[in-house]
């Protein structure tokens, strides 16, 4: 059985559509404009990151990294 979230990421809207590693070119400057700006929005990062758990996760840690968490 698929966890919770996983069947509305699985059918998420991915228009624009960006690749894992167009995402992990745009990383450091998503990381720095939400933490600059909580509510940041990128329509291709958000979309991405949401689709993409190694990404997702890739994400999280430099957020709380930079964050000193």
């Amino acid at each position: 059985m698929l966890p919770p979230g996983a069947v509305a990421a699985l059918l998420l809207d991915t228009t624009p559509y960006l690749s894992c590693d167009e995402c992990f070119e745009r990383m450091d400057t998503h990381v720095e404009a939400v933490l600059d700006e909580p509510g940041h929005h990128d329509l291709a990062m958000d979309r991405h990151l949401v689709g993409c758990a190694a990404c997702a996760e890739e994400a999280q840690s430099l957020i709380a990294l930079c964050a000193g968490h």
